[in-house]
């Protein structure tokens, strides 16, 4: 999968997603030393190179077109480009279209031989993705596994297993991986890899010793909110781009919700802002994972529409396969229990939009999946609660399917990397 949009910008404010956009030499506020100019001019010019592509996917940028538009002189920019073909972090290409004539000029384009890896953990699966600088998913395998209330060891030795299958693949296509993410359905602390609170999984104050998953890599692993992850997919390889300002919308077992606003992931001071599952939907709800009452989640996660469905007894693909089927064949009790699913969350949106001026919705997960009973229902919910507050075009289900947490949290390794290539520099000094 091509990304259609870079991950090297709008990763984030007030969160772990900080995008830090160096500044030109002489443009900045307070002057820095040679080496820390150049650092920032290596970001600004791979930057610049990410941003071509991701405006258009087959364009290969000139050095004199990247000076064009970072502002630098030629020679520094090949200057740069020097440092950076040297990483491995570029590559040249020949730019003339078919029917040019003449010599063909050198473009520049994101090394495909430099990877990232995504992974995912949630209550029935883990996944494990291979992402290269271009943003094209070149491994991506699903395992289905029932993680809630299994121990953290046990999940992340079996995750563990996709990791090596993971980086058997990218030895074979001859890519080095830089580093990457971990997705998990629950609040986080990046800072110290630790799972705050994941209700569905029944984790608590679980450390994660993510490094030990890609061990010696330069830009480690990075522990993320599914959710904000799956926002991030959106903005980078989905709706975002044309978008800018959405709800991102999570459908599991749990449901979460990762804010977009200008094009940037808004994850508050304490980085949990957008727990959709966890806005009150019924007072007189039944309690919640979460220890409060009346939640989206006890209404509209997977868990609750299979119950007033009255399904049970299979796996939760195997459950959301037999709903589909239902619905599509017209079964009251399946259509009457996506309904009520469509309801409620109209109903926490509505709460969302008021409080932060929300123009667009994302669906993922099984919203999307069961979106063609579930949109009616909740377009009906947003005009009974708020007449055109939401329009009903801007309501719209992901493309991702069950990929995007897993692309985020690997679309935010690829920033990190856009963001900070003199770490790249270093590692080759020293080997």
């Amino acid at each position: 999968m091509t990304g259609a949009a870079s991950p090297g910008r709008g990763a984030g404010r007030n969160s772990a997603y900080k995008d830090s956009r160096p500044a030109q030499a002489g443009n900045s506020a307070t002057p820095g030393r040679v080496g820390d100019v150049r650092r920032g001019n290596l970001a600004l010019v791979l930057g610049s190179v990410a941003s071509f592509l991701a405006a258009e996917s087959d364009a290969r940028p000139s050095r004199a077109q990247v000076a064009a538009a970072t502002g630098l002189t030629k020679a520094s920019v090949s200057s740069l480009v020097s440092e950076l073909l040297d990483a491995g972090l570029v590559r040249e290409i020949g730019v003339n279209r078919a029917g040019e004539r003449g010599r063909p000029g050198v473009g520049l384009e994101l090394s495909t031989q430099k990877g990232v890896l995504g992974l995912e953990i949630n209550v029935d699966y883990i996944s494990a993705g291979l992402v290269d600088l271009a943003g094209t998913l070149r491994f991506h395998k699903v395992m289905e596994r029932q993680n809630s209330g299994a121990s953290p060891e046990a999940v992340m030795l079996a995750l563990s297993g996709l990791v090596k299958e993971a980086v058997d693949a990218a030895s074979e296509a001859r890519m080095d991986l830089l580093g990457g993410g971990l997705a998990v359905p629950g609040l986080v602390d990046t800072s110290r890899n630790t799972v705050v609170a994941a209700p569905n999984l029944h984790w608590t104050g679980v450390v994660l010793d993510v490094d030990r998953l890609l061990p010696e890599s330069p830009f480690g692993m990075v522990l993320f909110n599914e959710a904000n992850s799956a926002a991030l997919a959106e903005l980078w390889y989905g709706e975002g781009p044309r978008l800018r300002d959405f709800l991102y919308v999570s459908g599991e077992v749990g449901v979460g919700g990762g804010l977009v606003m200008d094009s940037e992931l808004f994850t508050g001071p304490g980085g949990h802002a957008g727990e959709l599952g966890h806005v009150v939907v019924d007072p007189a709800g039944p309690p919640c994972s979460c220890g409060g009452r009346g939640c989206l989640e006890v209404f509209s996660g997977l868990e609750a529409v299979f119950s007033a469905a009255g399904l049970g007894g299979q796996s939760l693909p195997g459950r959301l396969d037999l709903l589909r089927r239902r619905c599509a064949e017209g079964d009251p009790k399946a259509l009457s229990a996506v309904a009520r699913a469509g309801r409620s969350l109209g109903v926490a949106l509505v709460s969302a939009a008021r409080l932060v001026d929300l123009p667009s919705v994302v669906l993922g997960g099984h919203f999307a999946i069961l979106g063609e009973w579930v949109i009616p229902a909740l377009l009906e919910s947003l005009e009974d609660h708020a007449p055109g507050l939401i329009a009903p075009d801007a309501v719209l289900p992901s493309t991702l399917d069950q990929s995007a947490a897993l692309l985020g949290a690997a679309g935010s390794a690829i920033h990190s990397v856009l963001e900070s290539p003199h770490i790249m520099m270093s590692a080759v000094d020293s080997a």
